[in-house]
């Protein structure tokens, strides 16, 4: 792909958006939601993740030797 046209003239912009049947205006802006409201667990308590894996009953070390 390449350009092969830099439009600056805002007229003929709109004309051609119109033509291409394309929006001329911005979309509107949505207003900002508040946070998701899951209950939270006590405190000093981990949420226990459902997709988290257990712990290997092995040793398991990192360190190259």
């Amino acid at each position: 792909m390449r350009i092969i046209a830099f439009i600056t003239e805002t007229a003929v912009a709109r004309d051609i958006l119109i033509h291409l049947g394309e929006p001329i205006a911005p979309p509107t802006i949505a207003p900002a939601r508040g946070p998701p409201l899951w209950e939270l667990p006590p405190a000093g308590q981990r949420a226990i993740d459902p997709q988290a894996q257990p712990a290997p009953d092995y040793a398991f070390d990192q360190r190259i030797a």
